[in-house]
């Protein structure tokens, strides 16, 4: 039987966890999408991996079985892509937007300066994975903005933060102010990153600045084409100071924003790998420039 790997840390996550909500928020996928993958993995294997009762998911024999050699097999499958990309000298760093990553070009012409025999890929990731392609597997390290669930699993240094503003339509009530209030915007529709993403969403709707006062969702999105499209539409967004910069169209402003907490960019890789030291020159490099953005 041919077997997704994803599926197989879907699997890892839901054995750790110990329940498919925790699982799901952790690795950035709706809880349905995550039971229906866990539900036909046990149908290809023709087991039952798991009890299911309302305290959670608990493993039977054969899961427990199960759960002690996936984990090698996947730390054997990280390690064998890991030694492929050393051997063609290449490192793949994950970011998010543009604004994160603005400096980030000229510590990679630092970087090749250095070592010219390596190629960096930048790998954007939609905003359904806050963790920008970490907790799949998909990057060596990741600009990131924080916060973002699950980050304690990895290594993050903070390199800077930039105030969080509104993106509004052109012809919004405020699109002429010089600097909104954030308690004028509760009661507008926000544009929202997908229910995965947790605290990540939570943060750019302003959750924590709302003191309960109820989130109007306006719509779901996870790419920018589709945010500004969204804000257009008549919806607002927080957004970041540098979205201004690089996400403009005519028929959407962006404003200053006064009563909400700035937005923390930084940089995130795996915890307890064996350094690489092309990689720690990197991320040195990408450190000193964001730092000085």
């Amino acid at each position: 039987m041919d077997v997704d790997l994803r599926v197989l840390r879907y699997f890892v996550a839901v054995a750790e966890d110990g329940s498919l909500t925790g699982a799901a928020a952790r690795l950035f996928v709706s809880q349905p999408a995550l039971t229906k993958r866990i539900r036909r993995l046990e149908e290809d294997l023709g087991v039952r991996l798991f009890t299911r009762s309302r305290s959670g998911m608990a493993l039977t024999e054969a899961g427990r079985e199960f759960a002690a050699r996936v984990p090698a097999l996947l730390d054997a499958w990280d390690e064998t892509v890991r030694a492929t990309g050393r051997a063609a000298r290449v490192l793949r760093l994950g970011f998010l937007d543009a604004g994160a990553v603005a400096a980030v070009p000229e510590a990679v012409a630092e970087f090749r300066r250095g070592r010219p025999q390596w190629r960096v890929e930048l790998r954007q990731c939609d905003w359904s994975d806050p963790s920008a392609g970490l907790a799949r597997g998909e990057v060596d390290a990741a600009v990131v903005r924080l916060p973002f669930p699950g980050q304690e699993r990895w290594e993050v240094r903070e390199l800077f933060a930039e105030e969080r503003g509104v993106l509004l339509p052109a012809s919004h009530r405020l699109a002429k102010a010089r600097t909104v209030d954030f308690q004028e915007l509760l009661d507008e529709p926000f544009v929202a990153a997908g229910g995965e993403t947790a605290a990540w969403r939570e943060h750019w709707l302003g959750v924590e600045e709302r003191e309960g006062h109820p989130v109007r969702v306006g719509a779901v999105t996870s790419r920018p084409d589709e945010w500004l499209g969204a804000v257009a539409g008549g919806c607002v967004a927080l957004a970041p100071a540098s979205a201004a910069r690089f996400y403009s169209r005519p028929d959407v402003v962006f404003r200053p924003v006064h009563g909400v907490s700035p937005s923390r960019v930084g940089l995130a890789r795996p915890r307890g790998r064996t350094r690489e030291p092309a990689l720690d020159e990197l991320l040195t490099a990408i450190a000193r420039r964001l730092r000085g953005s």
